[in-house]
């Protein structure tokens, strides 16, 4: 005890910070130094699930009503709740008021309860000061009266449950600065159409999965120039609208399951680093893209024509250094997998640029070395080759394909070839 309170109230702040509220405080027992430190603790979590066995409904409750009152930091950079079984939407309203009142800049509700929890509606408009603000699994209800959160740069709405989708565009409209957006949507939210329509946004995450819909009535629309960083998980069978192109966008995550990505990722040609997952290669972007600054290609070999966009994609990028394939998403069994067919023609990138190539879950299927074949006959400036077997491969098996590689024809003289 001696050594570590030698250390400046700062630091202890700051080793109090990974703790949950309830040790934090009760920290003031351990000697003078500590009785009054913890009520300057710039980050609380409160978890109503934690070490429930002490909690009855009410002695949470009074306990984060008394420890909010009590503390005394000029800002708390954190408040987190964990709302279970025993608190709700009553709580909320009060602690809502603590945060305003402590300034709070990163705010977090996670709702881990069967029964909806509602919001109250004196967080779309008290908390001003909000730099973050991250909601999961809770019910928003309508508010005629403004929406503001003029401070807010991170925003995460997971599994969230909205009156209409107009309310759903409000927030979103709300936040004037937003930089970074998550938004993953549930089968039973009441929203047919998010409109992203947000000027300073840099990074999104947009996951829509598990969800039916009529193709139609439902689907997504995103304007945001400024974006840097775009990460879409779509299983529904939703429209998808870009109204401008992206221009600044570096880095693109494009899993969907399901047709008519052409004005998506036809909107995606600026980007450095690119991961897709798509079901077709028919209509998937626009004829004539060109993906000049693409440098580094990841592609999800579980889709029946994974390999026809495979090829597509690797001739429209003729500047690609790194490519990269895996297996993300279990096979569909009863659907047949891919043949290769040689292209008549070696993409320029094989030829003049490709230095890196990766293949996870690599298994030594017919197609699957045609392609390693193809790839090593013609890349002339290949530098390093891994390949990466399933870890329930049989050893005979592995040997058999690290053999069969190793004797493999390379067209590059200094390809160096790992195997695991």
């Amino acid at each position: 005890m001696a050594t570590i309170n030698q250390l400046s109230d700062a630091l202890l702040l700051r080793i109090l910070s990974f703790l949950h509220a309830k040790d934090v405080v009760a920290t003031m027992v351990l000697s003078k130094r500590w009785r009054f430190l913890w009520m300057s603790a710039p980050k609380l979590i409160y978890d109503d699930s934690y070490h429930n066995i002490e909690y009855g409904r009410f002695s949470f409750s009074r306990f984060v009503d008394r420890s909010l009152f009590m503390n005394e930091a000029p800002i708390i950079e954190t408040l987190h709740f964990k709302v279970g079984q025993i608190c709700g939407s009553k709580d909320l309203r009060m602690w809502i008021r603590a945060a305003d009142k402590g300034c709070v800049r990163e705010l977090v509700i996670e709702i881990d309860n069967k029964t909806p929890v509602t919001l109250p509606r004196s967080l779309y408009s008290s908390c001003r000061m909000l730099v973050t603000l991250k909601l999961r699994n809770a019910v928003l209800v309508d508010d005629t009266n403004p929406i503001s959160f003029p401070s807010l740069k991170k925003l995460s709405l997971e599994s969230m449950k909205y009156p209409c989708d107009e309310f759903a565009n409000r927030i979103l409209s709300s936040c004037p600065i937003l930089e970074d957006l998550v938004v993953e949507q549930c089968p039973d939210d009441n929203v047919a159409i998010l409109s992203i329509r947000i000027p300073s946004l840099k990074h999104l995450f947009l996951h829509k999965s598990d969800l039916i819909v009529k193709e139609d009535t439902h689907g997504f629309v995103i304007d945001a120039p400024c974006l840097e960083c775009l990460d879409i998980v779509d299983y529904s069978h939703g429209f998808r609208i870009i109204e401008n192109n992206m221009c600044k966008i570096g880095k693109a995550n494009v899993d969907i399951s399901h047709p008519h990505t052409e004005q998506l990722l036809g909107s995606l040609t600026s980007a450095k680093r690119l991961f897709l997952c798509l079901p077709t290669s028919k209509d998937a972007y626009p004829v004539g893209s060109l993906f000049s600054s693409l440098a580094y290609l990841k592609l999800c070999t579980c889709e029946t024509e994974w390999l026809n966009i495979l090829i597509c994609v690797l001739r429209d990028s003729p500047n690609l250094r790194a490519l990269e394939l895996s297996q993300y998403h279990p096979l569909r069994t009863e659907e047949p997998r891919p043949c290769w067919n040689e292209p008549s023609s070696v993409p320029e990138c094989i030829l003049y640029s490709l230095e890196s190539f990766k293949w996870v879950n690599y298994q030594g299927t017919k197609e699957e070395k045609e392609l390693v074949g193809f790839i090593f006959r013609n890349g002339t400036c290949l530098k390093k080759a891994t390949i990466i077997s399933p870890n329930s491969m049989d050893g005979d098996k592995k040997l058999e394909m690290l053999t069969e590689l190793s004797l493999s024809s390379r067209r590059s003289p200094i390809c160096q070839l790992e195997f695991s």
